[in-house]
């Protein structure tokens, strides 16, 4: 049990480092969560400080995925007695809850899209590379990022559901339920961008700055 905890207690810390908020202060000297839509994310830094810091952004949070589920691996390869799939799957909801609400930074962060890519990546990589490509043609056909990613989010379980190999760690058929988890965290972290889709007000992806 101590395992699991520990591995959870990582992740999330892990999670809990915000790079939208450390970049946008080194680089343009404030709080991104103080600049447009307050949210301590890759679009809203492209928006309010620029590409370049959108663009290490998004590496960084995706990192957190990576690194957090790494460990996971790690851990479950040291401690022989633990299930290694639940290690994996503790982690990576432990590392978006933390990005979502960072114990470093008054639990504000960020909607957890691009660290939930990493951990999907490094959970199962053809899973992982079949939301992205979903992902980015959503956002290219409707030029609204909050439509890839809850796309994404969603297709995440359905895929899950019928791709039972190629996973890092044992077969498939026990990440469902940890699936579904991921997708509503990051559906429900996009609930107000849902509603403005629905009213036809949401903000459309722009690349003038």
């Amino acid at each position: 049990m101590a395992g699991y905890i520990i591995v959870g207690i990582v992740a999330y810390l892990i999670g809990s480092i915000s790079f939208s908020v450390i970049i946008s202060k080194k680089m343009a000297g404030f709080d991104v969560r103080e600049k447009g839509s307050g949210n301590a994310g890759a679009t809203n830094m492209l928006r309010s400080v620029g590409k370049k810091a959108a663009i290490l952004t998004l590496i960084g949070d995706a990192l957190k995925g990576v690194v957090a589920i790494s460990f996971a691996i790690l851990v479950g390869a040291i401690a022989k007695n633990l299930d290694k799939a639940l290690l994996v799957q503790i982690a990576g909801i432990a590392v978006v809850v933390g990005h979502t609400f960072p114990i470093f930074f008054q639990f504000k962060g960020g909607k957890g899209v691009a660290t939930s890519l990493g951990v999907v990546l490094m959970t199962n990589w053809k899973i992982g590379l079949i939301c992205l490509v979903f992902a980015l043609v959503l956002m290219a056909l409707t030029r609204m990022v909050s439509m890839g990613s809850v796309g994404a989010a969603i297709l995440f379980p359905i895929l899950v559901l019928f791709m039972k190999t190629n996973y890092t760690i044992d077969e498939g058929s026990s990440y469902f339920i940890y699936s579904i988890i991921l997708a509503v965290i990051v559906a429900f972290n996009h609930r107000s961008n849902i509603k403005r889709i629905l009213n036809g007000t949401e903000n459309k992806l722009s690349f003038k700055k």
